[in-house]
């Protein structure tokens, strides 16, 4: 891979209420001349309850399952009951946060990311002198 992904290690934040951990979902990046697509397995995740956000060259990934309880039952045992997914990356300055396409289908995020037009490898044509 040229590096052109790299992931966030998230700093240990401080809050009033303790927070489960998020997990990390298993992510696959692919780079071409194009630009970058990178999956994610985020089962029981649906397009609602997914936040992708770009914060300068940030790309930050986050999602909530929810396992459908009903108000009126409490279970009798459950390890999880809300499961969080999140994970961040640092994008490199060549590619186009501006262009990013998401597509959700069977609990694997799909993004693409685009290669700004500069970044892209070019041809150059040699002219006989």
């Amino acid at each position: 891979m040229d590096m052109n992904v790299k992931e966030q290690v998230p700093a240990q934040a401080e809050s009033a209420a303790p927070e489960a951990p998020a997990l990390a979902p298993p992510v696959d990046i692919v780079e071409n001349e194009n630009g970058i697509t990178l999956k994610a397995d985020l089962p029981g995740v649906s397009k609602e309850s997914l936040s992708i956000r770009v914060d300068g060259d940030q790309l930050s990934v986050e999602g909530t399952v929810r396992l459908g309880e009903t108000p009126n039952m409490e279970p009798v045992y459950a390890e999880i009951r809300v499961a969080r997914y999140r994970r961040s990356f640092v994008l490199s300055r060549d590619l186009d946060t501006e262009r990013i396409a998401a597509t959700m289908k069977n609990g694997v995020l799909t993004l693409t990311v685009p290669k700004r037009e500069v970044a892209k490898p070019r041809r150059i044509e040699v002219q006989a002198a």
